[in-house]
């Protein structure tokens, strides 16, 4: 339009034919579409004067445009007005036809019927997925059902082995008959071990594992793991120890057989797979660890060789001085977390006043080996149940690769978690932590859930020579002399021992009481000790009663004849503080006090259960006999019956019996429902009872009520929850426990004399 007016201002004076070079241009300009063109006198503004045009136009006509033109008077105003001559088509006119309205029918039915098909497919997968979730709950329970299934099919059988083998070594054998039995019984109990890791695996899949909270002595139970593999540890010659930070509590509260479990399983693993150097278990406080740990330069990681702190003769400052894969259990590191204060039972049970006042502990425990190590191939799968480091593992070592898997778990139950390092052919060290509480009393008070008895104080204020060279070592061997109250100092090598003995190195405090005299047997050196040694024994002070006494420690029972003529006393290791206490205790000729009855768990059981008639459900009479004998042995008079039925027959209220041992799985009546048949007999018969009192002034009603404890080897927790809905007290796996036993009967048997008046 504004190229129309320049046109108009250069051409509007010249001697053309005005109409018809304006239509020719406006249809060059328009295209396909006729435009209109006005040109008017709008001098006065109210009576517009047509110039060009046609007469009207309508000002609201739309896409009108409208602009001034200038002819060069200065005293009149014109403007163009243009519009086109019909309305423009609209934009969406192209659909209109035939062809836009079939594409978009078509759209639309491809659009409908990809959403119908969508729904459906929607609709389809949510109903697989429902039928999915079904059976993957049938699955669950078919898979509970099918584990209690195998569990007591297995373990049944088992616990007739067991109590039978256990019943064989009661008698008289010759020393052959007793050795096939114990074999015998060992390779059942490690198959009742397999059989619980693996419904231990299926119970931690399911979410159904629960961990108690006792208070447990964390000391007593490490060395009582130790102690398990302590023969195997001296068959190979190899160092076995364990050693505890002063600030780690005494008296800790958590799940010591779920505790003992990782330990056992790690330890185990450790002692397997090392034939040269040593296997050390080390607890400490995780902020301990983790602060310590960052003074130390980390010189090697998984399958990485760094460098290690070594002393002058080319040995490592270890427990064994052979390289381990992770240097944190050196010297240099081990030394930061030892304690010098020499009041150890004041200052030792880890509950001073000036130690964190939270209720809450993390320990990290550390496993440490110098065994082959795990190939590098193999370390990303090392949790993995069921798999072996290489295939040869299971033909050289045994095993089913499960106990890692389970430690895993249980250390992620507890609050903590799992990790290692591992060189090939040098080692591993596996750390895993655990959060527990504190516990501010005694466990030992507890005699129902004391697990060891505890330390003698006898031996308090004493002082003894370690010789021993090598640091970490000398460290573990003082933590377990301190625990008994021992004061120790250590020495190098046996001209020095003899010189602290002989007051040549000022020691004259230490040489007045000294009564024991401890030496490494590596550091034995009898081409120049043994002279050493006859100069101490000869050696007379006046206020000395005694010599003292020469205790040589060694890592063999072969060496027991090789230094037994030499010493006073060898000491096989791993050391634990009861089996020194018992050493020392027979060397010094120590006065002990006696324990008490209570502390001797067979012997309480026989109180809780002399004179206790008890009656046993079982369908099986291998099992029944067993668990008679296994009853009568603490006193308890037993009657035996194969079946529910007999059983609820023999309870008719009033009964005799204290307390009931029942099956679960049995045939025409199972456990379950014949302790709901004897629970209904007792409500309707205190019913009565209470009815026939009341009449009765000054009379004191007492429920009936007997004691039913589940005896299954259905060791998973949906049978326990059946035994407790189906209104039993308690549950005792099979093969019997002596600690279960216990437990059961301690809780439920006493003061049941009369359960039926």
């Amino acid at each position: 339009m504004h190229q129309l007016s320049n046109v108009w201002r250069q051409l509007l004076g010249g001697a053309f034919d005005v109409e018809s070079l304006v239509e020719n241009l406006l249809s060059k300009l328009a295209g396909n579409q006729d435009i209109v063109v006005n040109v008017y006198d709008v001098t006065n503004a109210s009576e517009a004067m047509v110039l060009y045009g046609p007469p009207s136009l309508d000002d609201q006509v739309p896409h009108l445009h409208v602009s001034m033109l200038d002819f060069g008077d200065p005293f009149r105003k014109h403007e163009m007005r243009c519009r086109y001559r019909e309305k423009p088509p609209m934009p969406w006119s192209a659909i209109t036809n035939p062809l836009g309205t079939f594409v978009i029918w078509m759209l639309l039915g491809y659009i409908i019927c990809a959403a119908w098909s969508r729904y459906d497919k929607v609709s389809e997968d949510c109903r697989k997925m429902e039928e999915l979730k079904t059976q993957a709950e049938a699955a669950d329970v078919a898979k509970s059902q099918f584990l209690a299934t195998v569990s007591h099919e297995i373990r049944t059988p088992m616990n007739g082995v067991l109590g039978m083998l256990d019943m064989l070594l009661g008698t008289d054998l010759t020393m052959t008959q007793k050795d096939f039995a114990q074999t015998a019984q060992m390779c059942g109990r490690a198959l009742i071990t397999l059989i619980n890791d693996v419904l231990d695996r299926a119970k931690i899949e399911a979410g159904k594992l629960e961990l108690e909270a006792v208070p447990f002595d964390l000391r007593s139970l490490m060395d009582d793991v130790i102690s398990l593999f302590s023969s195997k540890s001296r068959e190979k010659c190899i160092e076995l120890a364990v050693f505890v930070c002063d600030n780690v509590p005494k008296v800790v509260i958590g799940d010591p057989w779920r505790f003992r479990q990782i330990l056992t399983n790690l330890v185990g693993n450790a002692v397997k797979f090392t034939e040269r150097g040593h296997v050390f278990v080390r607890v400490c406080l995780a902020e301990n660890s983790n602060v310590e740990g960052n003074q130390v330069i980390h010189g090697t990681m998984n399958g990485k060789v760094g460098k290690v702190e070594s002393t002058a003769n080319g040995a490592f400052n270890t427990l064994s001085g052979f390289e381990s894969a992770d240097r944190r259990n050196n010297w240099q590191y081990f030394k930061l977390l030892l304690s010098d204060k020499e009041s150890l039972l004041d200052d030792f049970d880890g509950e001073n006043s000036n130690q964190n006042d939270s209720d809450r502990v993390t320990l990290a425990i550390s496993i440490e080996d110098t065994g082959v190590g795990i190939p590098l191939h193999a370390q990303d799968r090392v949790f993995t149940p069921f798999m072996q480091a290489d295939s040869s593992t299971s033909r050289n070592y045994g095993g089913t690769g499960i106990g890692l898997s389970i430690s895993k778990c249980l250390a992620e139950l507890m609050g903590g978690q799992i990790s290692f390092t591992s060189r090939p052919f040098v080692g591993s060290t596996f750390t895993f932590s655990a959060t527990l509480k504190r516990s501010y009393k005694d466990a030992s008070a507890d005699s129902s859930r004391s697990l060891s008895e505890a330390l003698p104080t006898a031996f308090k204020g004493m002082k003894a020579i370690l010789v021993d060279g090598r640091p970490v070592r000398s460290a573990v061997t003082r933590y377990h002399l301190k625990r008994l109250g021992i004061i120790v100092q250590v020495v190098n090598n046996m001209s020095a021992g003899h010189k602290v003995f002989s007051g040549l190195n000022g020691a004259t405090i230490l040489r007045e009481k000294a009564a024991m005299l401890f030496i490494e047997s590596d550091f034995w050196r009898p081409e120049t000790d043994v002279q050493l040694l006859n100069s101490l024994r000869e050696h007379k002070n006046g206020q000395l009663s005694d010599v003292p006494k020469v205790v040589v420690l060694v890592t063999s029972e072969a060496d027991k004849d090789k230094y037994g003529s030499i010493f006073d006393i060898v000491m096989c290791k791993p050391l634990r503080a009861s089996t020194i206490a018992s050493c020392i205790q027979q060397l010094l000729k120590v006065e002990m006090p006696e324990r008490k009855d209570n502390q001797n768990r067979p012997s309480f059981l026989r109180s809780l259960l002399v004179g206790k008639n008890i009656l046993v459900v079982d369908d099986n009479k291998v099992n029944l006999r067993v668990a008679a004998a296994a009853l009568k042995k603490y006193g308890a008079k037993v009657h035996c019956v194969e079946s529910g039925k007999d059983a609820i027959s023999l309870l008719q209220p009033p009964h005799c019996f204290d307390a009931c041992f029942m099956d679960v799985q049995m045939p025409e009546m199972d456990g379950f429902e014949a302790t709901r048949q004897i629970r209904k007999m007792e409500m309707k018969a205190n019913e009565e009872r209470k009815n026939k009192l009341a009449s009765i002034e000054g009379s004191t009603f007492v429920e009936c009520h007997l004691p039913v404890l589940a005896m299954t080897a259905d060791v998973i927790q949906a049978t326990y929850e059946e035994c407790i809905k189906s209104g039993m007290d308690g549950y005792v796996s099979k093969p019997f426990d002596e600690e279960q036993l216990y437990q059961a009967v301690s809780r439920l048997v006493v003061g049941t004399t009369d359960s039926a008046v």
